[in-house]
């Protein structure tokens, strides 16, 4: 006997549809406004990206500048600076100019602290 589509195993989810009405009263106060949940989204787009999650990385050890980067990454300076930009875009990265190099590090502690916790949840 094939199950019908309306069957659902208990791993699946709700054996019965009930609306608890508290608990989505209490999702819908603590939900973020749209522009918030957009940044929020935008923000772990663009560390989803395994090039620039690699540049981040990198920042975490201290300040690097294009040249360092191109040259740990094996890519073009280029290729360097157009990810910095998406990475400054977000504020994860800031810059520094000492004479004319500009360094890169990490924009504050709250950057390092996605990382790590996402690399602590990665290694459980």
């Amino acid at each position: 006997m094939r199950p019908s589509k309306n069957h659902h195993r208990p791993e699946d989810g709700c054996l019965i549809r009930v609306v608890h009405t508290d608990r989505v009263a209490r999702a819908r106060k603590q939900s973020l406004p749209a522009n918030e949940l957009d940044r929020l989204a935008l923000i772990y787009k663009v560390l989803g990206d395994p090039t620039r999650l690699k540049i981040v990385m990198a920042l975490m050890s201290g300040e690097m500048c294009v040249c360092d980067l191109a040259a740990f990454l094996g890519l073009s300076e280029s290729a360097v600076s157009h990810q910095l930009r998406r990475l400054r875009e977000q504020a994860l990265v800031k810059t520094r100019r000492d004479g004319q190099v500009l360094y890169y590090n990490l924009n504050d502690r709250h950057v390092a602290d996605l990382l790590n916790i996402g690399l602590e949840h990665v290694r459980e």
